[in-house]
């Protein structure tokens, strides 16, 4: 049964990873990364991309994690979020794989573009069908109308929902952020994704 505090790590991320691309304005930017430090409000980390990027945490932040979960955890109609690239003829290949809690089901459903890597998306769906192919296991997703084939490699991440603590916001920890940018060029936000007990966030 989830309790309160992982409802709310639920919520936290949906609103992070869950959203189309349709629903971040302009300005967003999604920072991966480490930490660097944490001063007060003001967030350092050290990009995926390389530069260090100062963001202004706003005064009611939260801070939620991930926990490894497997294949084995997905069934046939759980609503999952998974990253992937093109693979074949209408099919795909996950980089990660996150699992909603029930009560989150139908959230931000669709497939998106994302920028986890060069020509991925986002696809949140249901689980419509689990086999094994000869390319490894693959999930038949369910989405508004369409499906998709996405083909799930060995060592692909999968995580679900877990809650943190402001504490766990220490030097090299993993991140995910969706900060905002305004005019001046500043990131701010309200929400931090870090990883914890050695697992990263993946998306």
């Amino acid at each position: 049964m989830w309790t309160t505090s992982k409802t709310a790590a639920a919520l936290v991320f949906c609103t992070l990873a869950g959203l189309p691309a349709a629903a971040l304005s302009a300005e967003t930017q999604r920072v991966r990364g480490t930490i660097e430090s944490l001063d007060g409000s003001v967030l350092l980390v050290k990009s995926r991309e390389g530069p260090a990027l100062s963001i202004a945490l706003n005064s009611d932040w939260t801070v939620s994690s991930v926990a490894k979960a497997a294949m084995s955890d997905i069934k046939p109609g759980d609503y999952i979020g998974t990253a992937s690239v093109p693979k074949g003829d209408n099919g795909a290949e996950a980089l990660e794989v996150l699992i909603f809690p029930a009560a989150m089901k139908g959230t931000g459903e669709g497939s998106f573009a994302w920028d986890l890597a060069p020509n991925s998306t986002m696809t949140n769906a249901t689980v419509a069908n689990a086999v094994t192919g000869v390319d490894g296991q693959k999930l038949v997703l369910s989405y508004k109308g369409n499906e998709k084939t996405v083909v799930i490699p060995d060592g692909t991440p999968i995580v679900t929902f877990a809650p943190a603590q402001k504490t766990d916001m220490v030097p090299g920890a993993p991140i995910f952020i969706s900060a905002q940018r305004d005019d001046a060029g500043k990131l701010s936000a309200g929400r931090v994704v870090v990883g914890t007990k050695g697992v990263a966030p993946p998306m």
